[in-house]
């Protein structure tokens, strides 16, 4: 039995508001059971140094935790400097939503998803990802309302969903108390149906090749859902 009730291949509720910054080119808060994230996508027509005079746009990516966002007060790392989680995450969904984007068609511009941790809860950088691509096509949406790209350089949505083994079952979606415990613990980002990466790693017992194919369908299901409903609020 999960801690919370849910069945095996049950996700928590997923509600995606967007516009909720009134000066991001692209915004929404995400909320996946009790961990709330806020996304905001801001626009800058200047790149890099390394990719000037290239032809090619650039999608980077900041994450924290707000905090209070845990059971405990943690130090704001802007005081502290980032801890190498933090980066680590940020890197990740930052990599992530570049997978989907023609960087092409989106011209010489960047575009930075910054992702705020209000309260956390297991999946944070899950629902950094996939609230992270909405501010992304809300900013594009706006990018091309405006005439300033004729060529969409996003296709299909990018999400990540966590999926583990709890108590010797595999489960989709973990929250923070089968997350603490897992046997084994996996992050997975699709885009279609196709994967982008795959953060996993035995936690105190290792897993076959086969409850590692369980885990995987379970993750293409998740994220068929939250592509659904990434496409819903977009609406």
């Amino acid at each position: 039995m999960r801690p919370s009730g849910r069945k095996p291949d049950e996700m928590r509720k997923v509600i995606i508001e967007t516009g909720v910054s009134r000066h991001a080119e692209g915004s929404c808060l995400i909320k996946i059971g009790d961990t709330h994230v806020l996304c905001t996508a801001s626009l800058d027509e200047r790149v890099p140094p390394f990719l000037k005079n290239s032809g090619l746009g650039w999608v980077t990516a900041e994450y924290g935790m707000l905090p209070r966002a845990t059971h405990s007060r943690m130090k704001r790392e802007a005081k502290n400097g980032q801890s190498g989680r933090t980066q680590e995450i940020q890197r990740l969904v930052g990599r992530a939503l570049r997978a989907g984007v023609d960087r092409v068609a989106l011209g010489e511009r960047q575009i930075t998803i910054d992702c705020d941790v209000i309260q956390a809860d297991g999946g944070t950088r899950c629902a950094a990802i996939t609230g992270g691509w909405v501010a992304l096509r809300l900013a594009v949406n706006n990018l091309m309302k405006a005439g300033q790209i004729i060529t969409d350089p996003l296709s299909a949505p990018v999400s990540a969903i966590s999926c583990g083994i709890y108590a010797g079952q595999p489960v989709l979606d973990l929250d923070y108390p089968e997350d603490s415990e897992a046997g084994v613990d996996g992050n997975f980002i699709m885009t279609g149906d196709r994967l982008v990466e795959i953060q996993m790693s035995a936690e105190g017992s290792t897993f076959s090749r086969d409850q590692m194919n369980v885990l995987l369908d379970l993750a293409t299901q998740g994220n068929a859902a939250l592509a659904a409903a990434q496409l819903e609020a977009l609406k």
